[in-house]
């Protein structure tokens, strides 16, 4: 992906510079948690509901050449950079909620978000 100035100057999200993806101490114990078998934690979006996108995690084997590598709290993750535009600068916490537990995202980059929070716009 690459914007285009007004002056023809090519502009490439390789090259941006980002806040980054900070992990709560919960959200990285979780990770290392699920990254104990030798795979790697890596976030995402996807187009989804009414809003536009949800978030995407998954376990991977092998990172991706469009992948970032970060780290957060001594934790290593990877996220597509393709989706750090919508993502930059965003907090993840793990929480347990009674029997349930998931990972919840802050991000300052949200418009708005669905009624049921599955999905959201940027």
């Amino acid at each position: 992906m690459s914007i285009q100035s007004s002056e023809s100057t090519e502009i490439s999200i390789h090259d941006m510079e980002w806040k980054g993806i900070e992990l709560s101490e919960s959200a990285a114990n979780r990770i290392l948690q699920l990254s104990a078998n030798g795979q790697s934690f890596h976030l995402s979006v996807r187009p989804s509901g009414c809003t536009g996108f949800a978030y995407e995690v998954a376990l991977i084997e092998q990172a991706l050449q469009t992948d970032l590598k970060l780290n957060s709290r001594g934790i290593e993750f990877y996220v597509a950079l393709s989706a750090m535009p919508m993502l930059d600068g965003t907090e993840i916490d793990f929480v347990r909620q009674g029997l349930n537990s998931n990972f919840v995202y802050h991000n300052p980059n949200v418009k708005n978000m669905c009624g049921c929070g599955e999905s959201f716009g940027v």
